[in-house]
């Protein structure tokens, strides 16, 4: 498992992502993924639980890839003298990429045979720490405040289709009568 660090800013503040890849492991990326949706976006201890009870043959790999990552986490945070939280992480992104393939031969009827590929696959998980001003619930006092005097602007109506259509042959009825 390779280890790796990098660092993003946004506008307002820092936020650092720690990483973990496992490249190289023979499950197909497709396979992989399956687990790696289950865990992206939540929070590390329920990632870990999840991937703990996970019955997929990839699961106990991807429960120490995000292991690794947040002991990366630690690590570059005691090095650097930053302050992470581990209990505020969560898994930011978690990828599994195609690698090589390996051709092999199955023997097949009457001396033939046919040909199949072993699939691996690179597994990038990345953890960064969930901001504590970007809640998921607006509150009431947070809620842009409407101005007095100005009223929303209202959509304007589109006329409706049946209306339209039921006119259409009567209009039709009343010219041919009309013209008798």
């Amino acid at each position: 498992m390779a280890v790796a660090t990098k660092k993003k800013k946004n506008a307002a503040s820092a936020v650092r992502e720690y990483r973990a890849e496992a490249r190289f492991q023979r499950v197909s990326p497709q396979k992989a993924r399956l687990v790696l949706e289950l865990i992206k976006g939540r929070g590390v201890q329920e990632a870990l639980e999840t991937a703990a009870f996970t019955k997929k043959r990839i699961a106990p790999v991807i429960k120490k890839l995000l292991t690794s990552a947040i002991d990366n986490a630690r690590y570059v945070s005691g090095e650097q003298g930053v302050d992470v939280d581990v209990d505020d992480l969560y898994v930011k992104s978690a990828i599994a990429n195609e690698g090589p393939r390996m051709k092999r031969i199955r023997p097949a009827p009457m001396g033939r045979a046919f040909r199949y590929q072993r699939r691996l696959c690179h597994i990038i998980i990345s953890v960064a720490e969930r901001n504590a001003k970007a809640d998921l619930v607006t509150r009431v006092d947070d809620a842009p405040a409407v101005v007095e005097g100005k009223k929303p602007a209202a959509k304007k109506a589109a006329p409706a289709k049946k209306a339209l259509a039921k006119s259409a042959p009567a209009k039709k009825a009343a010219a041919k009568k009309a013209a008798k």
